[in-house]
């Protein structure tokens, strides 16, 4: 397996914010990842790149067999010419101060060898070794992977002009198709929300997942979870169809962009400290499943358990967490995402978002019911998109039109499925919202529920659409951005080679004075989780509703006991400012036990 020349990757993003960061930043030895959900702006992407590298575009319409898979590989394959390209360009070029090539080791790690040979060629005055290190240097330039998401609850299935259902034609197996049918090498899928067997079922029909004999794999599988019982559930369900997961993504569950799929009060802290204490069972209990359904498929073991990466992400904005959960945790990569956003040279953000994201503040994001999937969502207030979706409201036209369908999954008014932020179905459901003729304030509440929905298949491929004057979706030219809250403590726009030197602490991007350890700040983010879980639920509550309730509490407590535990085991590891980071563990759990009082004085058990 390729060595990584970075300690950190650009996660996934949206739709448009990441998908051309490979052609941005993998020259320098970056791994990025890009949505393959929506194939239509992938195809305005096609369209955009053909001629920026003199090569013909042939349109691929979404009419034709297999469209979406084929577009979705003919994109990969023309990223990876561009990044080759780039490659090749660089290891030819002269050292020299702001050429690519010597970017390329100067933004590496302190201590990554390369990086210190690169010193070493600059610091020697003998001709003859520096010739030596310049030659050697410059076979060691290899270009970031690209690797691609699958978000595999967005599937819905696709039927032919006559009415039936394709074979192997819904949307997260014609994307998988795209991925393993495309040129990458060395490259991996990521694969988030969770489980899908008919995925994972088309999955195991492929060869491409195969390790060669000495246990390097050409397409890597990624699985991203949010704790270990769940890489435990996934990794072994692989394993069982002998496929072999070589990365655990471990996200936040609230401290993250995008859609938050937050855990049962379970802090990221106890998390990584599970995986450090459990990684060994890990390795060995996928590896003999692994091995036995090689052997029952015919296919040959491998003699020793392939390299299981563990990596996190979620919140990390300063170099000393980033340095402390790679040391304390012994995880081997992090993930930095919502900050690149405010790096141009990384993402693909067009100017009035951009804009936006560098002016707000702590309460500008917030976790929204906007996403028709139906699971909490980060959202940016003040942007296009929101505008737009109010304007709407006040014409008396409330919703979107769906042009794209990839969240097409309610069935509430016929067997054909609708988004749930179309105007098709919110007018529906306001119409039958009226008829219950309920109370002024609980009407209320229910209609901001249903208009809360927003258009997400066209909002976030927009910012691509905008930024490089692409064709639009129907004219509609909306955008909405959906950063982690810790876009809050940055707003400066950077350029990459900036942002990399905060992220190995060379400097500081961090001007906002009150921002907190990112555990303090998840822990914080559940708390508030908690009191809404409260606040949503009912007077009188069931048993089962009580022991849920009662079990976040007693795991967010535990939590705060295990930060307690940590600060005093490892000192300033855990922050510069150990006595805030104290003192905030004890205003959060203050707060916790105010609300649990309050949760046991007004909550009364069903009989």
């Amino acid at each position: 397996m390729q060595a990584a020349r970075h300690t950190f990757h650009i996660p996934v993003m949206g739709l448009a914010y990441t998908i051309d960061t490979p052609a941005k930043v993998a020259r320098f030895g970056i791994n990025s990842v890009i949505s393959i959900v929506e194939d239509n702006l992938i195809e305005k992407m096609r369209s955009h790149y053909y001629p920026l590298i003199g090569e013909a575009y042939v349109p691929i319409d979404r009419t034709e067999p297999d469209a979406r898979a084929r577009r979705i590989t003919d994109y990969l394959n023309l990223l990876d010419r561009i990044v080759q390209r780039q490659a090749e360009a660089m290891r030819v070029e002269p050292f020299g101060e702001g050429s690519r090539i010597s970017e390329y080791f100067e933004m590496l790690p302190e201590e990554n060898p390369l990086k210190q040979l690169y010193q070493r060629m600059n610091a020697t005055d003998q001709p003859a070794e520096r010739k030596l290190l310049d030659g050697l240097l410059r076979k060691k330039i290899v270009p970031g992977s690209i690797d691609v998401n699958i978000m595999t609850k967005v599937d819905k299935v696709n039927k032919d002009q006559n009415g039936e259902v394709i074979e192997d034609g819904s949307d997260a197996v014609a994307a998988m198709r795209g991925y393993v049918n495309s040129n990458l090498t060395n490259s991996s899928v990521i694969l988030s929300a969770g489980m899908n067997p008919r995925l994972f079922a088309y999955m195991e029909k492929l060869n491409d997942f195969d390790a060669s004999p000495d246990g390097i794999f050409r397409k890597k599988i990624v699985i991203k979870v949010s704790d270990f019982r769940s890489a435990l559930i996934q990794g072994k369900m692989l394993a069982k169809k002998g496929m072999w997961t070589s990365e655990f993504r471990i996200e936040s569950g609230l401290n993250c962009g995008g859609h938050a799929f937050a855990s049962d009060g379970y802090l990221l802290g106890p998390i990584l400290e599970e995986f450090k204490s459990r990684r060994a069972e890990l390795e060995k209990s996928l590896f003999d499943i692994y091995t036995t359904s090689l052997r029952e498929k015919g296919k040959p073991a491998l003699p020793k358990a392939p390299v299981i990466r563990i990596t996190v992400q979620g919140g990390i904005g300063t170099s000393e967490e980033d340095l402390f959960l790679r040391n304390h945790y012994a995880v081997d990569g992090t993930g930095w995402g919502t900050p690149f956003l405010l790096v141009p040279e990384a993402t693909t953000v067009d100017e009035i978002t951009l804009k936006r994201l560098q002016e707000s503040g702590e309460e500008d994001v917030v976790l929204s019911h906007n996403s028709p999937l139906g699971v909490p969502f980060y959202y940016l207030k003040g942007t296009t998109a929101e505008t737009e979706k109010y304007s709407r409201i006040l014409k008396g036209k409330p919703g979107s039109p769906c042009l794209e369908k990839f969240l097409a999954f309610n069935t509430e008014f016929g067997d054909e499925p609708i988004c749930t932020a179309s105007h098709t179905y919110q007018k529906k459901k306001i119409e039958e919202l009226k008829a219950r003729n309920l109370p002024g304030a609980e009407y209320e509440r229910e209609l901001q529920k249903i208009l809360d929905k927003e258009c997400l298949c066209v909002g976030l491929s927009n910012a691509a659409v905008n930024q490089y004057h692409l064709t639009p979706f129907q004219n509609l030219k909306a955008v909405n951005i959906c950063p982690g809250p810790n876009i809050a403590y940055f707003s400066e726009i950077v350029s990459l080679r900036r942002m990399i030197d905060h992220i190995y602490g060379r400097t500081n991007i961090i001007r906002h004075p009150r921002r907190p350890h990112m555990f303090i700040k998840e822990l914080k983010l559940y708390v508030d989780y908690w009191s809404g879980l409260l606040a949503d639920t009912k007077t009188v509550i069931d048993t089962k509703q009580k022991a849920y309730l009662q079990q976040f509490h007693n795991n967010l407590v535990a939590g705060i006991n295990y930060y307690r535990s940590l600060a005093a085991e490892v000192g300033d590891g855990v922050a510069i400012m150990r006595e805030k980071f104290e003192t905030d563990l004890a205003d959060a759990e203050e707060c916790l036990n105010i609300l649990f009082e309050k949760f046991l004085g007004t909550h009364v058990l069903a009989h």
